[in-house]
């Protein structure tokens, strides 16, 4: 997501749910906060009672560091400020809920972002009446971010070996470049030993290969994280077993203290590193989100247990 509206109840004011939900956001990147105040209708649209909503959550906030937070008065009910202005809210001047949406940047458009392609899948078509598909070898995916062009020299991770893109496709069509959301099949120039899970970059822009990551982690399983335990990370197209390596601390939602933790309960957001069997291709959360972004999974259920952001 690019942008969260954080709903706050106007009889209310703002909450512990207030707070772990703005605290959310913020962790996982989302640049644009809109606090919708709602059911203006029942405190009689008082222009007070919002100024109050609005100062305390500027206070939560700024110890945050969140930058980009507007405020809307509104009321679902009847629909005031929601698509249209309504005419019970007329001291506040600002553009409807609609109206910020439609004018919110779109993801990928605010910052020039390195190329990433996790490979899902490499395609090796068997026809033996076309001579075309005798050697054929494509690279199928998603770009994460970034763009690609015919003639750019990548590199493979975690090989690290470096070739050039010889064709881009799309349904058996070619194209001369690629961006970012586009599923793709790439074709490479040479030999190149690549399996699902691998990673190509831009050569002048690599990635993080790494058999330790420094995380964010929400825990989401009723069961405990047990850092006696072997878990699974999935990141990207790729998989490996880990192990916790330490719990830094626990944060407290509602003071923001870093607390000391054993164990995480379902719901605890902590910093935790983890130690890797195979290694990954990461950057930062901060700097890419597909990337920096992982899950954990419980090997024996196959359950997702918790989620990551990578520091």
């Amino acid at each position: 997501a690019n942008l969260a509206i954080i709903l706050v109840d106007a009889r209310k004011g703002v909450q512990t749910q207030t707070r772990r939900h703005s605290y959310l956001a913020h962790l996982l990147g989302i640049p644009h906060i809109v606090v919708a105040i709602n059911k203006m209708d029942l405190v009689s649209f008082d222009q007070a009672t919002y100024e109050r909503i609005c100062n305390d959550y500027r206070d939560f906030s700024a110890s945050l560091g969140i930058g980009d937070v507007r405020f809307i008065p509104l009321s679902a009910l009847d629909g005031d400020m929601v698509v249209e202005r309504g005419e019970r809210l007329n001291w506040y001047q600002g553009p409807t809920l609609l109206g910020i949406l439609e004018n919110a940047p779109a993801a990928h458009s605010e910052r020039d972002e390195p190329f990433r392609f996790p490979v899902q899948f490499v395609c090796r078509p068997h026809k033996a009446v076309d001579p075309k598909l005798h050697d054929y070898r494509g690279f199928m995916g998603r770009i994460e971010s970034g763009e690609i062009a015919v003639g750019d020299e990548v590199l493979v991770l975690p090989s690290e070996k470096r070739t050039r893109i010889k064709a881009i496709e799309v349904f058996g069509t070619s194209l001369p470049r690629a961006i970012a959301e586009q599923s793709v099949t790439l074709l490479l120039e040479g030999e190149v030993d690549i399996s699902r899970g691998d990673m190509i970059v831009q050569a002048n822009n690599s990635a993080l290969v790494t058999r330790r990551i420094e995380t964010m982690l929400c825990w989401l399983s009723d069961t405990r994280l047990d850092p006696q335990r072997k878990y699974l990370i999935r990141q990207t197209t790729r998989e490996t077993k880990a192990v916790i390596d330490m719990i830094i601390y626990r944060q407290d939602i509602n003071t923001l203290q870093q607390m000391p933790a054993e164990y995480l309960d379902m719901n605890d957001i902590a910093r935790v590193t983890f130690k890797l069997a195979q290694p990954l291709c990461v950057d930062s959360y901060s700097d890419n989100r597909a990337t920096g972004a992982f899950i954990v999974i419980d090997e024996t259920s196959n359950n997702t247990v918790g989620a990551g952001m990578i520091l």
